[in-house]
């Protein structure tokens, strides 16, 4: 690979590891090409942000490439991940500690099954207070963090498929595929609401964009390594 190679274009699929932000991932990109082809300036993005206790595949685009990242951000995507039953967290995810639990004497597998067919289809979403979206020019866990409450809008997202893959209350791993814009943190806490309980995500990892797949991608290190060596 040239450096004019990574200026023309290039989609890049990264595995992100756990506790990096998306936007880490692209600076180290970025800086490593730039320095293994002496370039002083090159458009490097990723199309999707995840969150930084998930992990798995990120597109990362470079040069002109990234012109595409829309098309890339609004293919379907696969997630794989674990549910705690029982208790619930601010953030929906491992990023707050537990504020309240909740009774589970009542859920069977058939159940935990059975309430995933809520869920398929077009349903109403919203985000979580601790997401990067944006209300009034701050970014909602900015004022989250600051102990701010604000309303939040539902929006439509769709759900392709939902089914659990292992249960080991009070874990229960799930696969979903679905739309841009799915919060999968939102839907782990509104799952266990349906099941008159409450629940959190503990385990992300997104295995698939469109016709992306995270076995195809490589570690930071592996990329850094590839690039350093050619």
């Amino acid at each position: 690979m040239t450096a004019e190679d990574y200026k023309n274009g290039q989609v890049l699929l990264i595995d992100k590891p756990l506790e990096w932000t998306s936007f880490q991932v692209v600076n180290k990109l970025r800086w490593h090409i730039r320095k293994r082809f002496n370039i002083k300036k090159i458009k490097v993005g990723h199309a999707g942000t995840l969150d930084p206790l998930a992990t798995g595949l990120l597109i990362i685009c470079t040069g002109k490439q990234t012109k595409n990242i829309n098309e890339y951000q609004g293919q379907v995507k696969e997630y794989t991940g674990t549910f705690v039953i029982g208790a619930t967290t601010p953030s929906y995810d491992l990023e707050t500690n537990i504020n309240e639990t909740f009774p589970t004497e009542h859920i069977t597998e058939a159940l935990l099954h059975k309430t995933t067919e809520q869920f398929i289809g077009k349903i109403q979403q919203k985000p979580p207070i601790f997401s990067a979206i944006k209300k009034d020019g701050k970014r909602l866990y900015e004022l989250a963090r600051k102990g701010e409450t604000t309303e939040i809008k539902a929006r439509e997202v769709t759900i392709n498929e939902f089914e659990i893959t292992n249960i080991e209350l009070p874990n229960v791993e799930f696969r979903i595929v679905c739309s841009k814009g799915t919060y999968i943190r939102s839907i782990a806490n509104d799952y266990g609401e349906a099941l008159n309980s409450g629940a959190h995500l503990s385990v992300l990892r997104r295995t698939k964009i469109g016709d992306f797949s995270v076995e195809d991608a490589l570690s930071v290190d592996e990329f850094i390594e590839k690039i350093t060596s050619a």
